[in-house]
This record gives C-alpha cells, structure tokens and sequence, in this order.
C-alpha cells in the first residue's frame, strides 16, 4: 500500500477504483455491426456490460451479447480498450462473428439493428461509434480516453 505525508502522519493513499466492462463490435460479412438503443437512456451502443468477477473477458462478450441482443457470436480478437475518466470504467472492446440466434430485445435494449459503419456515425455518440469503427480498420488493439462525451486526446 503507498502513504504519504501529512502533518508527520502517514495515511493510506486512495486507491482508485474502476470497474471493468466489455462489449461486442459485432461484425456481419456483409459489413454491417449490430448495435442497441439502451432501454434506460435511448442512446446506441455496442452490445455489452461489467464483467463478473470470475468471468472471462471473452465469456463476458458472449453472455452481454447474447443477452441483450438474441445473438450468439464467436469472439475474434481485442480490438480496443477504452477508459471514461468521469466514471472510472474500462471498456474491452472484442470483435466478434454472429453464430446464430436471432434479433430480439431485451430489459436493457428496445432496439437491435445492423447498421453501416455511415449509419453508426449518425446514430452513435462519438465515443461509442469510435469502439465500432476501430473494430474495423484492423490496426488494433487501439488505446483511447474520453470524459463520457468526447475524445480525449493523447500523445
């Protein structure tokens, strides 16, 4: 545990805590990713959610997709990871493969659509439409910060 100094007392230094989340960029052959509109605020995001505690990261993209999509997928390779800096959470994003199941929605989505990637844009806040777009240019894993409404930029 690190301390430091004050007042010639040591005290415990804060240990910053994050939670951990992963979502699917679910990418059909014809090119177009499947995508939710969250039943809690309207927005459309990439299908995923925290991570349970002794759950695989990979798992973990299955079990979310699955359950708020009605999709299976097959887990390709990390593709980014992501941290909100308001809220503390760290975001894997893994591209995926559909493997069956059909579209429905579920307590968390009141919507489920493939979109293009122009279609993304339109629709998605930046730092979403970024975690899909990165999936696809192959030049992954990818490293970004945002403030949980825009980019941060990095050196």
């Amino acid at each position: 545990m690190l301390l430091y100094m004050s007042n010639g007392i040591q005290q415990p230094k804060s240990t910053p805590l994050h939670s951990v989340s992963v979502a699917g960029a679910v990418v059909r052959e014809d090119g177009r990713l499947l995508a939710i509109r969250r039943a809690d605020n309207g927005t459309w995001e990439l299908p995923g959610g925290v991570l349970e505690l002794t759950e695989a990261p990979e798992a973990g993209v299955a079990r979310e997709v699955l359950e708020e999509t009605g999709i299976h997928v097959e887990v390709d390779e990390l593709t980014g990871v992501y941290k909100n800096t308001t809220r503390g959470i760290v975001a894997l994003v893994f591209r995926c493969k559909p493997s069956g199941g059909a579209e429905r929605t579920s307590d968390e989505s009141t919507a489920v659509d493939w979109l293009t990637p122009a279609e993304v844009e339109e629709r998605m806040a930046e730092v979403y439409a970024i975690r899909l777009l990165d999936a696809l240019d192959g030049a992954g894993p990818h490293v970004r910060s945002h403030d949980g409404r825009r980019l941060i930029a990095t050196s």
